[in-house]
């Protein structure tokens, strides 16, 4: 028998043990969650159940103190319904479910989410009410539901979202009065319901783009008289401020060369740099500052009056249609495409013979040079570097493919052309063979452009080019980052290998002999395993066919762990068939050494 002290003393040690193995509560709504949503196998396959912290969890994020903040779960392809548990996510601020197939009704418990800023579960299959709990939630600024099957009336608790700047309940089966307070509400939608708006009713069902109030007729045209009288008044103001910058530009050091001012172009913050300003800042574009050649220009290292280093890419054949519609492209893909791993434009130089655009400077160059071309005494890329420049390549390219708008297919994914800042973080640059696309198409026609030996089978082929075309080029830049070679290397005939990189890895993965590729720059300094992940997610994405390359949202979840050992399976079996239509299509050209040959950028030119 125990003493009481001793029984007192037992029973809390029973009690801490028992808290430190128990499930956190953050674990339990994210794990019932997961089985809610009907999460397949090889998705989220790194959310463990018996874990106390789900931080390190993919699509989870936390803040300092290890409270999940964000999840972000869009076109996923969950089929499920949504678990009440989510409720208990109190420090939750983001739930991005978007684009899915969940059906069922909003939990009533979504209301318990009192920090949530955003609630995104637009484009899925939900249906009943809107649940009058989420006007519970006073910080939501968010709120988009619209692509679903809602029912019956917009809650009158939505009133008390005085937070909200944005809601989005279109494209549902909404009926009744909608509450007066969301006419307010900034930007709105409730078109492709049955509601009191539209036609027959004083407001609108759709917010203009200037806000939110819609008062009577009068008022209307007493806000069109002001906001007339505020234009002349405006433009006024742009005279006097325009004419003080004349004024300015006499005094400056920097005079534009003439005709420079002709064709303005107007993107965002971007800076508009003098001729002479460029100029001046390479050395009068000295040769002894070039950084690279491509098929549109060079590119040249600079310094500015205040001692910030730049890149000048100074392109070539400017008045020519293709030189022409490169700069405009560059300038505006660049200008929609903000990523930590996308090369970011600071500003540009027009005059009627020259397009310049100057970017920020890479200070340790490209991947391609610090795999080939370093000099003595200079570091070599390290295997975990190269491990972080293929994931923040991959997370560059998904940006592109998936989250801009319209979405950019980029066409010469190199290692020549994936930049690394003073961190070594990969840095997508050269969007002068980017092409814009129209979201509603799959592929664009076009021209063959790019660098020999990345380019996909299809592209070479018929001159269509898609997101997976990227993931091609992609997966020889993980090989070059793997071997340190060339994707085409005339010196291998000396040895009877194949002049390709990729087939001469595949000849060699088939033989199980993919240590005799590692770079010998590494000096066995790499884990084998993640070497063969690699080039496993390197051959996933050359496979000869398109649609059976993975899309770069993929390629990111396998370099990070998740869904390779599927996909790869997959890939053996069809191999052989693949292997042989890669072939016949690469038997078309002749690779025969020839000595005009450059053989770090052959390009294909061609109309855009």
């Amino acid at each position: 028998m125990f003493s009481g002290e001793e029984l007192v003393f037992k029973v809390l040690i029973l009690a801490c043990l028992y808290s430190s193995v128990s499930p956190d509560a953050q674990v339990e709504a994210l794990h019932a969650m997961k089985n809610a949503l009907n999460v397949s196998a090889s998705q989220l396959a790194n959310w463990n159940p018996n874990q106390v912290n789900p931080c390190t969890w993919t699509k989870v994020d936390c803040d300092d103190s290890n409270n999940v903040i964000k999840l972000s779960l869009s076109s996923m392809g969950f089929s499920g319904i949504l678990s009440p548990k989510i409720g208990e996510l109190t420090t939750l601020r983001t739930l991005s479910l978007q684009g899915n197939d969940i059906t069922g009704e909003i939990p009533k418990a979504f209301g318990n989410l009192t920090s949530l800023t955003m609630l995104n579960l637009e484009n899925n299959s939900l249906s009943g009410e809107i649940p009058s709990s989420l006007g519970n939630i006073k910080s939501l600024r968010f709120l988009i539901l619209s692509q679903n099957n809602f029912t019956g009336a917009i809650p009158d608790s939505l009133s008390n979202l005085q937070a909200l700047i944005d809601l989005q309940l279109g494209s549902n089966g909404l009926s009744g009065q909608i509450p007066e307070h969301l006419f307010q509400v900034t930007r709105y939608n409730f078109t492709g319901n049955y509601l009191n708006c539209g036609r027959n009713f004083p407001q609108p069902c759709v917010s203009d783009s200037g806000g939110s109030s819609h008062k009577p007729r009068i008022a209307t045209i007493v806000g069109v008289i002001g906001g007339v009288l505020g234009l002349l008044l405006l433009v006024g103001l742009l005279f006097l401020v325009w004419k003080g910058r004349r004024k300015r530009y006499k005094r400056e050091v920097f005079v534009d060369v003439a005709g420079e001012v002709d064709r303005r172009i107007e993107f965002g913050q971007l800076k508009r740099f003098a001729w002479r300003e460029l100029q001046i800042a390479t050395d009068s574009f000295s040769e002894n500052n070039v950084l690279g050649q491509g098929g549109f220009g060079k590119v040249y290292k600079g310094v500015l009056a205040d001692n910030t280093k730049v890149a000048v890419k100074r392109l070539i054949n400017y008045e020519s249609p293709g030189g022409d519609k490169a700069f405009q492209c560059e300038v505006e893909m660049i200008s929609v495409a903000v990523h930590r791993n996308l090369l970011r434009l600071i500003g540009f130089c027009t005059t009627p013979t020259e397009r310049l655009l100057v970017y920020p400077f890479m200070q340790n160059l490209s991947v391609a040079y610090r795999l080939r071309e370093i000099k003595p005494g200079e570091p070599v890329l390290d295997w975990p570097t190269r491990k972080r420049i293929a994931l923040g390549t991959a997370r560059g390219l998904e940006y592109l493919h998936e989250h801009c708008n319209p979405k950019i297919i980029h066409r010469d994914v190199k290692a020549a052309n994936v930049l690394l800042d003073e961190d070594f973080e990969a840095v997508v640059g050269d969007f002068g063979l980017a092409k814009l696309v129209d979201v509603r198409k799959t592929n664009v026609t076009t021209q063959v452009r790019g660098t020999m030996g990345h380019i996909a089978p299809e592209y070479l082929s018929t001159g269509k080019s898609s997101g997976r075309t990227d993931v091609f080029g992609y997966g020889i830049m993980l090989l070059e980052l793997v071997t340190g070679q060339r994707a085409i290397d005339f010196s291998r005939l000396e040895e009877e290998d194949d002049v390709l990189l990729l087939d001469h890895v595949k000849k060699l993965e088939r033989e199980t002999r993919l240590y005799a590729i590692v770079d010998q720059n590494l000096n066995e300094n790499y884990n084998m395993i993640e070497v063969e992940m690699m080039i496993r997610i390197a051959l996933l994405c050359t496979q000869s066919s398109p649609e059976e390359r993975p899309v770069m949202s993929e390629v990111v979840r396998m370099l990070e762990g998740e869904g390779l050992a599927e996909r790869w399976e997959e890939w053996q079996n069809v191999e052989v068939t693949h292997r042989q239509e890669y072939e016949r299509l690469q038997g078309r050209f002749n690779w025969e050494e020839d000595s005009t040959y450059n053989q770090d950028a052959v390009e294909l030119s061609g109309g855009r």
